[in-house]
Protein backbone atom coordinates (compact mmCIF):
# COMPACT_ATOMS: atom_id res chain seq x y z
CA UNK A 1 0.00 0.00 0.00
CA UNK A 2 2.84 2.25 0.84
CA UNK A 3 4.46 1.84 -2.69
CA UNK A 4 1.56 2.15 -4.12
CA UNK A 5 1.00 5.76 -2.05
CA UNK A 6 4.41 6.72 -3.16
CA UNK A 7 4.00 5.91 -6.91
CA UNK A 8 1.11 8.21 -7.27
CA UNK A 9 3.13 10.88 -5.69
CA UNK A 10 5.86 10.28 -7.98
CA UNK A 11 3.66 10.76 -10.83
CA UNK A 12 1.94 13.64 -9.65
CA UNK A 13 5.34 15.34 -8.77
CA UNK A 14 6.50 14.74 -12.90
CA UNK A 15 3.18 16.17 -13.93
CA UNK A 16 3.44 19.25 -11.15
CA UNK A 17 7.47 19.86 -12.70
CA UNK A 18 6.23 19.66 -16.34
CA UNK A 19 3.52 21.68 -15.98
CA UNK A 20 6.16 24.24 -13.92
CA UNK A 21 7.97 24.34 -17.88
CA UNK A 22 4.92 25.61 -19.80
CA UNK A 23 5.70 29.59 -19.26
CA UNK A 24 2.03 30.51 -19.31
CA UNK A 25 0.93 28.16 -16.17
CA UNK A 26 0.01 31.26 -13.95
CA UNK A 27 -1.97 33.10 -16.46
CA UNK A 28 -4.06 29.96 -16.49
CA UNK A 29 -4.42 30.02 -12.65
CA UNK A 30 -5.14 33.39 -12.09
CA UNK A 31 -7.81 32.40 -15.03
CA UNK A 32 -9.41 29.66 -13.14
CA UNK A 33 -8.91 31.75 -9.71
CA UNK A 34 -10.88 34.65 -11.30
CA UNK A 35 -14.17 32.70 -12.75
CA UNK A 36 -13.90 30.87 -9.30
CA UNK A 37 -13.95 33.88 -7.51
CA UNK A 38 -16.56 35.72 -9.82
CA UNK A 39 -18.82 33.05 -10.27
CA UNK A 40 -21.19 34.04 -6.87
CA UNK A 41 -20.60 37.57 -7.81
CA UNK A 42 -24.13 37.39 -8.93
CA UNK A 43 -26.03 36.32 -5.30
CA UNK A 44 -23.60 38.72 -3.75
CA UNK A 45 -25.30 41.43 -5.86
CA UNK A 46 -28.47 40.09 -5.14
CA UNK A 47 -28.04 39.72 -1.41
CA UNK A 48 -26.34 43.88 -1.11
CA UNK A 49 -29.53 44.82 -3.36
CA UNK A 50 -32.56 43.24 -1.44
CA UNK A 51 -30.77 41.88 1.29
CA UNK A 52 -30.67 38.57 3.80
CA UNK A 53 -33.29 36.14 3.04
CA UNK A 54 -34.69 34.99 6.45
CA UNK A 55 -32.23 33.70 8.47
CA UNK A 56 -30.40 33.32 5.43
CA UNK A 57 -27.21 35.70 5.03
CA UNK A 58 -24.53 35.85 2.15
CA UNK A 59 -21.91 34.73 4.62
CA UNK A 60 -24.05 31.50 5.36
CA UNK A 61 -24.32 31.15 1.54
CA UNK A 62 -20.79 31.26 0.56
CA UNK A 63 -19.67 28.83 3.10
CA UNK A 64 -21.80 26.30 2.20
CA UNK A 65 -19.84 27.06 -1.36
CA UNK A 66 -16.96 27.29 -0.66
CA UNK A 67 -16.59 24.07 1.10
CA UNK A 68 -18.65 22.53 -2.26
CA UNK A 69 -16.04 24.43 -4.38
CA UNK A 70 -12.77 23.25 -2.65
CA UNK A 71 -13.98 19.84 -2.19
CA UNK A 72 -14.49 19.71 -6.16
CA UNK A 73 -10.93 21.62 -6.11
CA UNK A 74 -9.34 18.49 -3.72
CA UNK A 75 -11.01 16.17 -6.31
CA UNK A 76 -10.02 17.91 -9.97
CA UNK A 77 -6.62 18.41 -8.68
CA UNK A 78 -5.51 14.98 -7.22
CA UNK A 79 -7.84 12.67 -9.02
CA UNK A 80 -8.10 14.23 -12.12
CA UNK A 81 -7.22 11.12 -14.40
CA UNK A 82 -10.66 9.78 -14.00
CA UNK A 83 -12.03 12.86 -15.15
CA UNK A 84 -10.11 12.30 -18.60
CA UNK A 85 -10.35 8.63 -18.20
CA UNK A 86 -13.35 7.61 -20.68
CA UNK A 87 -12.30 10.41 -23.70
CA UNK A 88 -8.36 10.11 -23.78
CA UNK A 89 -7.83 6.48 -21.80
CA UNK A 90 -11.04 4.16 -22.72
CA UNK A 91 -11.71 4.91 -26.07
CA UNK A 92 -8.41 5.66 -27.16
CA UNK A 93 -7.05 1.81 -26.51
CA UNK A 94 -4.38 3.41 -24.04
CA UNK A 95 -6.32 1.75 -21.04
CA UNK A 96 -4.92 -1.88 -22.69
CA UNK A 97 -1.57 -0.56 -21.90
CA UNK A 98 -2.25 -0.23 -18.43
CA UNK A 99 -3.45 -3.59 -17.81
CA UNK A 100 -0.28 -4.92 -18.54
CA UNK A 101 1.40 -2.81 -16.12
CA UNK A 102 1.76 -4.73 -12.48
CA UNK A 103 0.43 -1.73 -10.64
CA UNK A 104 -2.67 -0.38 -9.05
CA UNK A 105 -5.20 0.12 -11.63
CA UNK A 106 -6.79 3.09 -9.33
CA UNK A 107 -3.33 4.76 -9.00
CA UNK A 108 -2.40 4.74 -12.47
CA UNK A 109 -5.73 6.28 -13.65
CA UNK A 110 -6.36 9.20 -10.96
CA UNK A 111 -2.38 9.99 -11.79
CA UNK A 112 -2.45 10.04 -15.29
CA UNK A 113 -3.46 13.54 -15.28
CA UNK A 114 -2.58 16.83 -13.07
CA UNK A 115 -2.67 20.40 -13.66
CA UNK A 116 -1.59 22.99 -11.89
CA UNK A 117 -4.56 25.46 -12.48
CA UNK A 118 -7.17 23.21 -11.12
CA UNK A 119 -5.32 24.09 -7.83
CA UNK A 120 -6.40 27.72 -7.90
CA UNK A 121 -10.12 26.53 -7.74
CA UNK A 122 -8.98 25.05 -4.26
CA UNK A 123 -7.06 27.93 -3.62
CA UNK A 124 -10.28 30.06 -4.53
CA UNK A 125 -12.37 28.32 -1.99
CA UNK A 126 -9.98 28.53 0.87
CA UNK A 127 -10.18 31.83 0.53
CA UNK A 128 -14.06 32.51 0.20
CA UNK A 129 -14.45 29.64 3.07
CA UNK A 130 -11.45 32.03 5.75
CA UNK A 131 -13.75 35.27 4.63
CA UNK A 132 -17.50 33.90 5.39
CA UNK A 133 -15.64 32.24 8.75
CA UNK A 134 -14.59 35.35 9.70
CA UNK A 135 -17.57 37.10 8.78
CA UNK A 136 -20.13 34.77 10.74
CA UNK A 137 -17.93 35.44 13.64
CA UNK A 138 -16.65 31.79 14.34
CA UNK A 139 -13.59 30.92 16.28
CA UNK A 140 -10.58 28.22 14.72
CA UNK A 141 -11.21 25.86 17.68
CA UNK A 142 -10.07 22.50 17.82
CA UNK A 143 -13.38 20.89 17.11
CA UNK A 144 -14.46 23.65 14.30
CA UNK A 145 -11.18 22.98 12.15
CA UNK A 146 -11.22 19.06 12.66
CA UNK A 147 -15.22 19.51 11.25
CA UNK A 148 -14.42 21.72 8.21
CA UNK A 149 -11.19 19.39 7.50
CA UNK A 150 -13.38 16.51 7.33
CA UNK A 151 -15.79 17.71 5.29
CA UNK A 152 -13.19 18.77 2.95
CA UNK A 153 -11.82 15.29 2.97
CA UNK A 154 -15.49 13.74 2.91
CA UNK A 155 -15.83 16.12 -0.47
CA UNK A 156 -12.61 14.93 -1.96
CA UNK A 157 -13.83 11.58 -1.89
CA UNK A 158 -17.39 12.32 -3.21
CA UNK A 159 -16.16 14.27 -6.29
CA UNK A 160 -13.27 11.31 -6.17
CA UNK A 161 -16.39 8.97 -6.71
CA UNK A 162 -18.07 10.70 -9.13
CA UNK A 163 -15.16 10.79 -11.88
CA UNK A 164 -14.85 6.85 -10.65
CA UNK A 165 -18.56 6.10 -11.26
CA UNK A 166 -18.66 7.84 -14.74
CA UNK A 167 -15.57 6.30 -15.66
CA UNK A 168 -17.17 2.83 -14.54
CA UNK A 169 -20.24 3.74 -16.37
CA UNK A 170 -18.58 4.64 -19.50
CA UNK A 171 -17.20 0.70 -19.94
CA UNK A 172 -20.47 -0.26 -20.88
CA UNK A 173 -21.62 3.56 -23.02
CA UNK A 174 -18.46 4.23 -23.95
CA UNK A 175 -20.03 8.12 -24.42
CA UNK A 176 -23.53 9.88 -23.65
CA UNK A 177 -21.40 11.10 -19.81
CA UNK A 178 -22.29 14.68 -20.12
CA UNK A 179 -25.14 13.67 -17.16
CA UNK A 180 -21.64 13.85 -14.90
CA UNK A 181 -21.90 17.40 -15.03
CA UNK A 182 -24.61 17.33 -12.93
CA UNK A 183 -22.97 16.11 -10.06
CA UNK A 184 -19.92 18.24 -10.45
CA UNK A 185 -20.07 21.74 -11.71
CA UNK A 186 -23.25 21.63 -11.14
CA UNK A 187 -23.61 20.38 -7.43
CA UNK A 188 -21.66 23.09 -6.33
CA UNK A 189 -23.51 25.50 -8.00
CA UNK A 190 -26.48 24.35 -6.36
CA UNK A 191 -24.98 25.04 -2.84
CA UNK A 192 -25.63 28.48 -3.73
CA UNK A 193 -29.58 28.49 -3.23
CA UNK A 194 -30.95 28.61 0.37
CA UNK A 195 -32.01 24.99 1.37
CA UNK A 196 -34.65 26.27 2.58
CA UNK A 197 -35.89 27.34 -0.90
CA UNK A 198 -34.39 24.37 -2.74
CA UNK A 199 -36.74 22.33 -4.41
CA UNK A 200 -37.26 19.21 -2.18
CA UNK A 201 -36.03 16.33 -5.48
CA UNK A 202 -32.74 18.62 -5.31
CA UNK A 203 -32.38 18.34 -1.58
CA UNK A 204 -33.48 15.09 -1.86
CA UNK A 205 -30.78 13.87 -4.83
CA UNK A 206 -27.98 15.81 -3.18
CA UNK A 207 -28.58 14.46 0.08
CA UNK A 208 -29.37 10.49 -0.07
CA UNK A 209 -28.18 9.63 -4.17
CA UNK A 210 -24.73 12.48 -3.86
CA UNK A 211 -24.52 13.45 -1.15
CA UNK A 212 -23.37 17.00 -1.62
CA UNK A 213 -25.58 18.72 1.47
CA UNK A 214 -24.08 16.14 3.83
CA UNK A 215 -20.51 17.05 2.82
CA UNK A 216 -21.32 21.01 2.43
CA UNK A 217 -24.60 22.12 3.97
CA UNK A 218 -24.35 20.08 7.51
CA UNK A 219 -20.84 20.72 8.83
CA UNK A 220 -21.37 24.81 7.61
CA UNK A 221 -24.27 24.82 9.83
CA UNK A 222 -23.19 22.89 12.27
CA UNK A 223 -19.82 25.50 12.52
CA UNK A 224 -21.24 28.51 11.16
CA UNK A 225 -24.98 29.08 13.26
CA UNK A 226 -25.56 26.40 15.51
CA UNK A 227 -27.06 24.04 13.34
CA UNK A 228 -27.30 19.96 14.54
CA UNK A 229 -23.22 19.59 15.33
CA UNK A 230 -23.86 15.43 15.06
CA UNK A 231 -24.95 15.85 11.32
CA UNK A 232 -21.77 17.66 10.82
CA UNK A 233 -19.42 14.67 11.09
CA UNK A 234 -21.60 12.62 8.51
CA UNK A 235 -19.27 14.05 5.82
CA UNK A 236 -16.49 11.85 5.97
CA UNK A 237 -18.31 8.63 5.87
CA UNK A 238 -20.96 9.79 4.05
CA UNK A 239 -17.81 10.42 1.28
CA UNK A 240 -16.43 7.35 2.04
CA UNK A 241 -19.15 5.21 1.54
CA UNK A 242 -20.46 6.90 -1.74
CA UNK A 243 -16.44 6.28 -3.21
CA UNK A 244 -17.13 2.76 -2.35
CA UNK A 245 -20.05 2.33 -4.23
CA UNK A 246 -18.64 3.88 -7.07
CA UNK A 247 -15.50 1.76 -7.03
CA UNK A 248 -17.79 -1.25 -7.08
CA UNK A 249 -19.27 -0.04 -10.29
CA UNK A 250 -15.60 0.51 -11.57
CA UNK A 251 -14.77 -2.85 -10.76
CA UNK A 252 -17.44 -4.24 -12.53
CA UNK A 253 -16.68 -2.15 -15.90
CA UNK A 254 -12.96 -3.14 -15.45
CA UNK A 255 -14.21 -7.08 -15.48
CA UNK A 256 -16.30 -6.18 -18.38
CA UNK A 257 -13.75 -4.56 -20.48
CA UNK A 258 -13.37 -6.12 -24.05
CA UNK A 259 -10.54 -4.00 -25.75
CA UNK A 260 -10.76 -2.01 -28.27
CA UNK A 261 -8.94 -4.45 -30.84
CA UNK A 262 -6.17 -2.95 -32.99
Amino acid sequence: MFKEIKLYFSFIKIHFLAGLEYKGWWMMFLQVAFTCVMEPLAIIMAFNRFGNIGDWTLARILLIYSIALTSFGLAETFCRGFDYFPFHTLRSGNFDRLLLRPKSLFIQVAASQFHINRIARMAAGLGIMFWSLNQLGVGFSFANTLMISLALIGGLLTYSGVFVLSSGVAFFTIQALDWVFIFTNASYEVTRIPVDFMPQVLRKIFTFIMPMLVIAYFPASAVGWGGSYWRGWLALPAGATFLCASLIIWKIGVRSYKSTGN
